[in-house]
């Protein structure tokens, strides 16, 4: 089993007993927060994302296409391979419970970012095509996952979720947050492989984007919330700063 897989499963774990223990909308940690960089990348890379004034950011698909296209395809090793089948479902979990909490408490931010995290689970696909890796998302409907641990994470934030509208937007900020400190575990794991460091960035700025909105959404309906997986520190500059646009 590789590296990457060994430590989803830990993550992915620790967020279920998390979600099953905590009580109200400023539950106890499931491990000790990391501290996790929010820096963006350099300027110099390709714009292949679309970022709305609210922070919704979707992947324009034909630009992130042409910039892959420019990239070298470098050699995959089995915890970049795991974490590119982990990030395909991990990133469709995130489109199919948002989509899960619109049709609940019909609140619009739900729905929008549903819609961008759909660019996102499609912008992974590329790179799966890119290095002929079996499609683990493929054909399965919305709450279906290959992945049995995604399948639990999945029942478990939907039932989250489920309760009040509050509970609904700290579902929301818990999954980005878990994004974030995902994709940062595996661009820390690449090895000299721009194209998927160049998907995984844009991914992390979308994470970051949509946390703030989350966040907000949360704090206007009076909830509050304490990072699980970030140090504070980390959670404070993301959600504490300007929507982020052009590179990742």
């Amino acid at each position: 089993m590789g590296g990457a897989l060994m430590k989803k499963y830990g993550l992915i774990c620790s967020l279920v007993v998390a979600m099953t223990t905590t009580t109200g909308c400023g539950g106890g940690s499931a491990s000790s927060p990391q501290a996790v960089s929010a820096t963006p990348a350099a300027a110099t890379e390709p714009t292949v994302t679309l970022v709305t004034d609210a922070g919704e950011t979707s992947f324009d698909e034909s630009a992130l296409s042409d910039a892959l296209a420019e990239l070298s395809l470098g050699e995959l090793s089995d915890s970049e391979r795991d974490g590119l089948l982990l990030m395909r479902e991990e990133e469709k979990l995130a489109g199919d419970v948002y989509r899960f909490l619109y049709d609940l408490h019909q609140l619009q931010i739900f729905s929008n970012i549903a819609g961008s995290e759909d660019t996102h689970t499609a912008a992974v696909k590329q790179l799966l095509d890119r290095y002929t890796l079996a499609d683990p998302a493929e054909g399965n409907a919305d709450g279906l996952f290959t992945d049995t641990d995604l399948q639990m994470l999945y029942d478990s934030l939907t039932a989250r979720g489920t309760p009040s509208l509050l509970d609904g937007l700290y579902v929301g900020v818990l999954i980005e947050e878990l994004d974030i400190f995902d994709l940062s575990r595996l661009l820390t794991e690449l090895d000299n492989n721009p194209d998927i460091a160049l998907v995984y960035e844009n991914l992390q700025k979308g994470s970051r984007n949509h946390l703030r909105a989350f966040y907000r959404q949360l704090l206007d309906n009076g909830g509050s919330y304490t990072p699980e997986y970030l140090s504070q520190n980390a959670f404070d500059d993301i959600v504490n700063s300007d929507v982020e646009r052009g590179p990742g």
